[in-house]
């Protein structure tokens, strides 16, 4: 396992530090890529894996986690995405806790450090691969390849495609995974020492850490168990010496082979199959966790997988292939999505971007004949390793075992990087190496490389701080894909801006026509707007392409309400209870269009419905008080009100309405009281100023109705009838100062 300097190292124009100052020195790097991401907001996939996610709350018991998939939906739900990632949802919780409640900096800094830690961890991992396993008398590792590791693991600091990973919240999942990737990579390492290795002997207690850590690691994302393929390459690699090529050639021609049986006597088999033991146990208990089945993806998530040609999905999965290696050599065009039509299907061999994959193939065959066939042993040993560690973590993303839910997902990448940046240290060794009379053209072509990944890391950092910037950026990357246009006018929307985000809905539409959530979002702007006839065609044809869509045929019965189809909303409306039973602003809006209808009795019965699912539904609790109050049903009306303020006690529409009953019950005391409590929670409410003033008129309190009244008028001086009522008890007044002797 000894290895002596690699011959290029030190003729890469890097200083060579010390073991902490080089770890120092990527940290630095690490952060200052990053650190401009500390303050950013939760964004795109934060809002379901994170703000919407009941798991991280303290008053939802801690066992959830260990039942309910990475977004919070229960594991045997069949709309369940099966991403099992309990310890990635634990860190969420415990940073939810310190900070007392969803501030994403903390959030956001645990995510820099994560990273500035795995790059660290990197240099170890790297020395290892490069220039083999070795220690000193302090059973320390030696580090054979100082330059080499450090320049690596520089690059793989700064590398740009990490970006969604650290500046996204959700790809704490991606950090962890790789921490506890390292982790059990290194832990197997410990397995063998100096002592140890000349008797064939290791340490199992160490290779079954390392498994642990790799179950670790899979409970952070299931691209952890991948270490396993890294070990087992590193054992028979490194720690067996095993030469595949020439082995390969005597076991083909059936010449003896004494090497064989000497590997053999290493203990390579044990712990062979410890490894297969360990990971078939993990991938079996990962199945049964999963419950109902594999995740079920859509068309628009990864069209090449619903390919029927097996010729054309083969070429496009390739073509996918090469778009992450181009990502990887060049991270300048970078997106937060590439679905729905941001990648065209190449659907013939004539078209001009099979070229793409007929080069990746011919680079990574030439990489492969030098790394089996080259006569270098140090060569062959890092252009391997290299490639192992390209490829292996990418494995479960590549479809060939099961369909995944995305095109490109840069995310993906996290680990992948970590192979590419180990080549192309190499390779700029290798340069170093060959034309040392061109020194200072390479090393400034170095700098060059560092300070545009630097800067790249920066901007996109930047970009990832809000969604307006986040989405945006992607137009000029992804200018087909719906997803995108329909996020920015999102994005639009959210803020306000109906207008431009109709503009972006209407594109996401006609790139996608069967875009259900772009026609939903639209439709419901346009009933806004009273364009109710256009905002009825969408919403139908969102249901006609997706009918369990429960929100689409809520929003077509208040669309059809609106235009006074009454029979045609109501039975939209129990379409929307059909299919999403709990559903409390279906039955609310249904109690809307029974009282618009005088059914009275049904409209009550709607709004308890959606109380009883929702207790705090403010809307549905008033309604019942306001037309119990309007039908003389003040004494329901008063029970009703006061169950509500139970539950909801600040709410100052639920206590204007009670006190307009109890004034009319002529209970002027507690009346008063709930219209001053509400003045209190909102003092500029003019209508509850003018009611306030009614009361006082009624109650004979006449100068305090004069104020109240004069208060209305001043903040609406068009609130109805005010003004009447104020001249009324102006001449009352006015006739009480002239008989008053």
């Amino acid at each position: 396992m000894a290895q002596t300097e690699l011959y290029w190292d030190h003729h890469i124009p890097l200083p060579k530090l010390g073991a902490v100052q080089a770890k120092v020195t990527v940290a630095v790097v690490a952060l200052l890529c990053f650190i401009n991401s500390y303050d950013g907001e939760f964004v795109f996939d934060d809002s379901e894996a994170i703000v919407n996610n009941k798991d991280l709350k303290p008053v939802t018991p801690l066992s959830n986690i260990w039942r309910n998939d990475f977004w919070g939906s229960n594991l045997s739900s069949n709309s369940s995405h099966k991403s099992y990632r309990p310890l990635t949802v634990l860190t969420f919780r415990l940073n939810y806790l310190i900070a007392g409640g969803l501030h994403p900096v903390g959030f956001h800094v645990l995510n820099i450090i994560l990273h500035a830690v795995i790059s660290v961890l990197m240099i170890d991992v790297f020395a290892i691969l490069i220039g083999g396993l070795d220690y000193d008398e302090k059973s320390w590792t030696v580090n054979h390849a100082p330059k080499t590791s450090l320049l690596a693991a520089i690059f793989f600091a700064a590398h740009p495609v990490h970006t969604e990973s650290v500046a996204g919240v959700v790809g704490r999942a991606d950090l962890l995974c790789a921490l506890f990737f390292q982790l059990s990579f290194l832990t197997y390492c410990k397995a063998f020492n100096k002592g140890n290795d000349k008797d064939g002997r290791f340490s199992v207690q160490w290779v079954v850490v390392s498994l642990a850590l790799c179950g670790a690691a899979m409970l952070c994302k299931e691209q952890g168990i991948t270490v396993l393929g890294v070990n087992a390459a590193f054992d028979v690699l490194l720690i067996c010496n095993v030469n595949v090529y020439e082995l390969g050639h005597r076991l083909l021609f059936r010449k003896n082979s004494p090497e064989l049986s000497e590997i053999l006597r290493t203990g390579l088999l044990k712990r062979l199959g410890l490894m297969s033991l360990g990971g078939l146990s993990m991938l079996y208990a990962r199945w049964r966790i999963m419950g109902t089945g594999p995740p079920a993806f859509t068309e628009v998530d990864n069209p090449a997988s619903f390919e029927e040609n097996i010729f054309i999905r083969i070429v496009n999965y390739n073509y996918y292939y090469s778009l992450n290696a181009w990502l990887l050599l060049c991270p300048w065009w970078l997106c937060f999505d590439w679905s729905m039509g941001c990648v065209p299907l190449i659907k013939s061999a004539t078209d001009w971007r099979v070229v793409w994959l007929l080069l990746l193939w011919c680079v990574l065959i030439g990489l492969v004949s030098q790394a089996l066939c080259s006569p270098d042993s140090q060569r062959r040993r890092t252009l391997t390793f290299g490639l192992v560690l390209l490829v292996v973590p990418f494995l479960p993303a590549c479809n060939i075992f099961f369909r995944v839910g995305f095109v490109v997902a840069e995310r993906v990448l996290y680990l992948s990087s970590a192979g590419y940046c180990l080549l192309l240290a190499y390779s700029l060794g290798q340069c170093c190496y060959r034309w040392i009379k061109y020194k200072k053209l390479t090393c400034v072509m170095l700098l060059a490389l560092l300070c545009m990944y630097v800067v790249r890391c920066a901007l996109r950092s930047h970009q990832w701080r809000s969604e307006q910037s986040l989405f945006s950026s992607a137009l000029s990357v992804c200018p087909l894909n719906a997803k995108v246009h329909y996020n920015v006018g999102k994005n639009l929307a959210d803020r306000g801006n109906t207008t431009a985000a109709v503009k972006y809905y209407r594109e996401a539409v006609r790139l996608h026509p069967n875009y259900v959530h772009a026609m939903n979002n639209l439709g419901n702007i346009l009933k806004e707007q009273n364009e109710l006839s256009e905002a009825e065609q969408l919403l139908s044809k969102a249901v006609a392409v997706q009918p369990d869509f429960a929100a689409a045929w809520m929003n077509l019965g208040i669309v059809q309400n609106s235009l006074r189809k009454f029979e045609a909303a109501e039975e939209s409306y129990w379409n929307a209870l059909r299919y999403r039973r709990k559903y409390p602003d279906c039955y609310y809006n249904l109690g809307r269009l029974y009282a618009d209808q005088n059914r009275h009795v049904d409209a009550l019965n709607a709004w308890r419905n959606a109380t009883m699912l929702k207790p705090d539904h403010s809307l549905a609790w008033n309604n019942m008080v306001i037309l119990l109050d309007n039908t003389g049903n003040l004494g329901q009306a008063e029970l009703i009100g006061r169950e509500a303020l139970k539950l909801l006690p600040n709410d100052h529409t639920i206590m204007f309405s009670l006190a307009n009953v109890l004034g009319k019950l002529q209970k002027y005391k507690e009346s008063e009281s709930f219209f001053l409590h509400a003045l209190r929670i909102k003092p500029n409410a003019a209508s509850c100023h003018g009611n306030l003033a009614v009361l006082y008129h009624r109650w004979g309190k006449l100068e305090l109705a004069k104020k109240h009244y004069e208060l209305s008028l001043k903040l609406d001086p068009e609130a109805p009838g005010t003004r009447d009522n104020y001249n009324m008890l102006r001449r009352k007044l006015d006739q009480l100062k002239h008989s008053t002797p």
